[in-house]
């Protein structure tokens, strides 16, 4: 069993092993290969019989230029960057892991909040450069501290992540209303209540994204969609940059309407030189790390590896493109 890994760098920088995929035969492990169609995907994938890739796309083309393939494992949830059209039609399994980052992602969403109301990293660097040590008084702010005890979080998409987000936002004293296509009785033993969206953005003084992206969720935060909330409300999105038209969200950070933004994802990434929202008033980007734990990384190496077991013993498991 030849195992080839095209894109392995993120998952494991070197504090991991690739011991769990090398039980099942050779394992070629590439740090980086392209994120955009090349033909030397195919190429490095010559004679493996699985592909194991994070962002490299593996195209109809490529598929037909490795008659070896016979499964690409995902090492993430998103398996937008296979066709799995195609590998369907050529017998190819394509493999991915649901649930890895769900406690990190809720964690880093909420800390993302917590920055925006205490801006603790500017203040640190303040006290480092001596402001503290030369201010006339026994301290300072530069800017507004926000208490969110009593305001109300609304977050749209109430799975896993959502309802590990609403349990810290409830530990703090927040009140959570949510909005889900699904009801779930896990979801309504956490939130105070399930609302349509634009009653959750009429009453949010925070929103939160935890929802996946579909036709109906795309460009979601848009000037229409903004207009209808709350004047100085919070955005904080760790989901997909695709749920925000982002020089709507820049426009309405500039005007006040939105008080601040902080996002863990954008449009096109690597973000792009020309992107709104990077000159944006009060707006945090952090480059796609709210997954990048060590505790989940080792998840998603020991999910792949359950994966690729189940696929060559014969009763696949985690396979999303299956009738």
């Amino acid at each position: 069993m030849k195992i080839v890994v095209l894109d392995g760098f993120t998952e494991n920088p070197g504090d991991l092993s690739w011991e769990p995929l090398e039980r099942f035969g050779e394992v070629i492990v590439y740090d980086r290969t392209s994120y955009v169609e090349s033909p030397l995907i195919a190429e490095r994938l010559q004679g493996a019989d699985i592909a194991v890739i994070n962002k490299t796309p593996i195209s109809r083309e490529t598929m037909e230029k490795c008659p070896d393939l016979k499964a690409v494992a995902v090492l993430a949830t998103g398996y937008n960057v296979v066709d799995c059209a195609a590998a369907k039609e050529k017998g190819i399994a394509v493999l991915n892991v649901p649930t890895y980052g769900t406690q990190i992602v809720g964690q880093y969403a909420v800390g993302l909040l917590l920055e925006i109301c205490a801006h603790y990293g500017a203040h640190d660097r303040a006290v480092k450069e001596g402001r503290w040590e030369k201010n006339v008084d026994w301290c300072f702010w530069d800017y507004p501290m926000i208490e969110l005890y009593g305001k109300t979080a609304g977050i749209i998409g109430f799975g896993r992540i959502g309802q590990t987000t609403g349990k810290i936002l409830k530990a703090l004293g927040m009140r959570v209303i949510v909005n889900d296509i699904y009801q779930s009785e896990s979801g309504k033993a956490i939130a105070d209540e399930y609302v349509e969206r634009d009653e959750l953005f009429a009453q949010a003084d925070v929103i939160f994204l935890h929802c996946p992206l579909f036709p109906d969720t795309e460009g979601l935060i848009n000037k229409e969609n903004i207009a209808k909330m709350k004047d100085g409300v919070i955005l904080i999105n760790n989901s997909r940059g695709q749920l925000v038209v982002e020089q709507d969200l820049a426009d309405a950070l500039a005007s006040g309407k939105v008080y601040a933004a902080a996002l863990d994802v954008v449009s096109t990434e690597p973000i792009k030189g020309d992107n709104p929202l990077l000159g944006a008033k009060n707006c945090l980007i952090t480059p796609h790390i709210s997954w990048a734990a060590k505790e989940a990384r080792q998840r998603i190496m020991d999910i792949t590896a359950d994966n690729i077991k189940a696929f060559i013993e014969g009763a696949p498991i985690n396979v999303v493109n299956k009738d």
